[in-house]
């Protein structure tokens, strides 16, 4: 239990801004001692990042002091994203870091499941399909048991089709580990490193879709009526807070402005003991329950009434005072370690004590020598004596003193082993098992990301008392624009190994051949070759097609010549004559409001065997919120141009057979919006139109076809439910014949906000629905107009093209080629 405990208490105190103490004002400083006063603790229980209540966690945080954390199940791989082409387990990165920075925005923590995100379900029953329902529970117990909540809320209710299944099986799986989580025989194996742990209450965050909830007479509820209250201390509002951090989930689409005035939040029990006024009736001050903790109280109630705002240095001994008192005392209770570490973090912030770990470059990797720099500032009166800086690579006796802001500043020189590990996202290091991150260390089911790569620790006296803590190495420098930025150091593979597309598609017309970069970050390494696992030596050809050993990087051509199955995934490798084989890729993912995110990708790719007619030809693509729609479409031979806004006009669509909208345009592209009407035209004058989906709101026009039609929230979630078809449809029959297989092997969903409402000009060659529920023909619509077509689809072909799915890409193509032949 003590490397959990070490791994999440890490994490809190370099989240509460440990390293960068001079940034809290003394009004800041005051909350975070009356956040260090108050004991209890609260659980919040959703399915997906941007599930949680953000007001009020921001509340309970921020003026109930509790200390609360938020369980999301998924990490939300399986959603859309507005702000790039980033789908699957990389949203998921992201959508993990948006959720890490609301929570510093709104006070909260943030915990996670092993759950993967795998898209929109319509109930529980079909949730459970994909997740172990076993294994999730007892994550959501393992949870709970080392979180140790006073109360529990769930975000959902437990009743199947009043929301997402996702949403509803959160509620459940929480449900049922509220009744357990006390009982020694349920998941016994946990118990070797938490104890069993009884929450007093669950409850369900109670709300009613565009109306205001109304309490039920039989139901007993709480209501919390100053949710939109003023915080003096924090200089905003509850709503402000919560708008803030719910922004946070840019990916989303999910910028919130603030309501202004009184807002009430409503929470009704779902299970435990009763109460009259307040969901914290009878839970315990913890204070009372540890040696000293009487007294411990005394003097933080001491402090609090003379703090002094405007030298708050001056409350460095009492605290000191305090830690005294507590820090002898030995216990396995989370909360008692939590406020160890929160202790020492008020020390340091009340002296305004400032520390760094940098270095001047982003990347390194295994076996390279680093050249670091640790840098210690302490601005106040009260003399600091540093012992010294110690790390897994490094340690640094420092033997100094810091006092009246002179600064201490020791290079630090350190080799990195050649079997250190790269800076992998631990949920990722093992792949997916039913619907789950194979996480193999059940200390590592819960913490939102890794542990920094290389990082030491500092241990200072001061006044006699040893206090030490985690410092990451990060590297800093000044951007031009945005002054002083600091990002995390990351550690990569030595030898990197690129592909330039993840499926090659074995068809007449289209490319055949493969671009492969080997690129080294030591010494160049030329003696290698390319070995590829899955095929005879008689089904490809390598060629070395540039050497250049000035930037140390290799570049092979190879042309795949046959596949013995119509789809097969294939490993590329770079091998050394002494044995070391090199298949990982690095990835990165770049946006502002985030840290930059690193991962590390098999180097494999889908052959793809079809037989397929493609007059290939010029084609036109109009971006939305992003996909990677049309990288497919160039390997499968087209001629494809990325339209911009400049070039939406008749005369520029004319040169093209078919033009294409990407996803969610018509939710993000105010140009396209403003000549919806040009493309139009063109359908009318000749050309081939198809828009993929946009959801229902905001639509930035409501024009987007020649005739009328509506988007509704329509779709249909599972991948292998039935289709009808008319196969003599020109879409189903020209010119590649679509048969009933075609529809097998899809993945993640049939397609999602479907037409509704459509002018009797539209054709419906489909006929789709989900196991239970009523069929729709709304995935997809075409029309003749004029001398052009156009189609409207919800088919997820953002998600079906890219996997490699033959029967998607066939029906792909028959939509494209629809076109005048240009």
């Amino acid at each position: 239990m003590k490397k959990f405990n070490q791994l999440l208490i890490a994490y809190f105190i370099c989240l509460s801004g440990i390293v960068n103490a001079q940034n809290l004002p003394s009004s800041a400083l005051y909350h975070d001692l009356l956040k260090f006063k108050e004991t209890k603790r609260v659980l919040y229980v959703a399915a997906h990042p941007d599930d949680e209540n953000t007001r009020l966690i921001g509340y309970l945080a921020n003026k109930e002091h509790a200390q609360v954390a938020y369980l999301s199940l998924t990490r939300g791989d399986g959603g859309q994203n507005l702000i790039g082409k980033e789908l699957g387990i990389e949203l998921g990165y992201i959508r993990t870091h948006e959720l890490m920075k609301a929570r510093e925005r709104d006070g909260g923590r943030q915990l996670f499941s092993r759950a993967l995100d795998f898209g929109f379900s319509k109930n529980p029953d079909e949730t459970l399909m994909n997740w172990d329902k076993d294994e999730l529970l007892s994550d959501v117990v393992w949870i709970i048991r080392r979180f140790q909540p006073d109360i529990i809320i769930n975000r959902f209710n437990t009743i199947p089709g009043t929301t997402h299944g996702h949403h509803t099986t959160s509620a459940i799986l929480a449900s049922e580990a509220f009744d357990i989580t006390d009982k020694r025989d349920v998941f016994p194996e946990q118990l070797t490193s938490v104890q069993p742990w009884k929450a007093r209450r669950i409850f369900w965050n109670a709300y009613s879709w565009g109306g205001q909830y109304e309490p039920k007479e039989d139901k007993l509820y709480h209501t919390f009526s100053t949710v939109g209250d003023f915080n003096p201390l924090l200089g905003e509002t509850y709503s402000q807070i919560a708008a803030d951090s719910r922004t946070m989930h840019k990916s989303q689409g999910f910028g919130s402005t603030s309501q202004i005035g009184r807002g009430n939040d409503f929470i009704e029990l779902v299970k435990g003991e009763a109460f009259k006024d307040s969901p914290f009736e009878g839970i315990p001050n913890r204070w009372l329950e540890i040696p000293n903790g009487k007294d411990i109280e005394a003097r933080i109630n001491q402090l609090i009434a003379s703090f002094n705002f405007i030298q708050p240095t001056q409350h460095a001994q009492q605290l000191l005072e305090i830690r005294k008192l507590l820090n002898p005392i030995q216990s396995n209770a989370v909360w008692v370690n939590e406020k160890k570490a929160h202790l020492d973090r008020m020390i340091l912030q009340t002296l305004g004590v400032k520390t760094e770990f940098t270095i001047r470059k982003e990347i390194g990797y295994p076996g390279e020598e680093l050249a670091a720099e640790f840098v210690f500032n302490n601005p106040s009166g009260i003399q600091l004596k540093l012992i010294d800086f110690k790390g897994k690579l490094f340690n640094q006796s420092l033997n100094q003193l810091a006092v009246n802001n002179q600064v201490v500043s020791q290079p630090l020189n350190f080799k990195v082993p050649v079997d250190y590990p790269v800076s992998q996202p631990f949920w990722l290091a093992n792949g997916i098992e039913q619907s789950l991150f194979d996480i193999q260390d059940p200390q590592l089911i819960g913490p939102p990301i890794n542990e920094p790569s290389i990082s030491g620790t500092v241990s200072i006296d001061v006044d006699g008392q040893s206090i030490s803590w985690e410092v990451p190495l990060r590297y800093k420098y000044n951007d031009q624009v945005d002054g002083e930025i600091q990002q995390p150091f990351t550690l990569v593979p030595e030898v990197n190994v690129s592909l330039d597309k993840n499926n090659v598609f074995l068809i007449p017309g289209s490319r055949h051949d493969l671009r492969v970069e080997v690129s080294f970050r030591d010494q160049f390494k030329n003696n290698g070759s390319i070995v590829i696992d899955g095929l005879q030596s008689n089904q490809y050809r390598v060629a070395l097609a540039g050497t250049d050993e000035r930037r140390k990087r290799l570049v092979y051509n190879i042309t795949f010549l046959d596949s013995d199955q119509l789809t097969k995934e294939v490993n590329i490798r770079y091998v050394l004559p002494n044995g070391q084989s090199f298949g990982q890729d690095t990835k990165r993912i770049l946006y502002k409001h985030i840290p930059n995110l690193t991962y590390f990708t098999e180097t494999k790719i889908n052959l793809v065997k079809m037989d397929l007619k493609i007059s290939g030809g010029k084609i036109a693509y109009i971006q939305g919120a992003g996909d990677d729609v049309p990288e497919i479409l160039r390997s499968l031979g087209y001629d494809l141009t990325i339209l911009d806004d400049a070039e939406l006009n008749l005369l520029r669509f004319t040169e093209f057979k078919t033009v294409i909208v990407g996803i969610r345009a018509f939710n993000t592209n105010q140009s396209l919006a403003n000549n919806a009407d040009q493309l139009m035209e063109y359908v009318k004058e000749g050309g081939n139109v198809i828009v993929q989906y946009n959801t229902s709101s905001p639509l930035l026009t409501r024009e987007l076809g020649p005739y009328p039609f509506s988007i509704s929230r329509d779709r249909v979630t599972v991948e292998g439910s039935p289709v009808e078809v008319d196969f003599k449809h020109q879409l189903m029959s020209y010119p590649n014949q679509v048969t009933q297989t075609d529809f097998d092997g899809w993945v993640q969903e049939r397609g999602l906000y479907f037409a509704s409402n459509w002018d009797a000009n539209y054709q419906t060659p489909f006929t789709m629905q989900d196991p239970g529920e009523n069929p729709t023909q709304g995935s997809l619509i075409f029309t003749n107009y004029g001398k052009g077509t156009y189609s409207y689809s919800g088919i997820s072909w953002f998600r079906q093209l890219p996997a490699g799915v033959p029967g998607a890409i066939k029906l792909f193509v028959n939509m494209i080629e629809q076109g005048n032949g240009k």
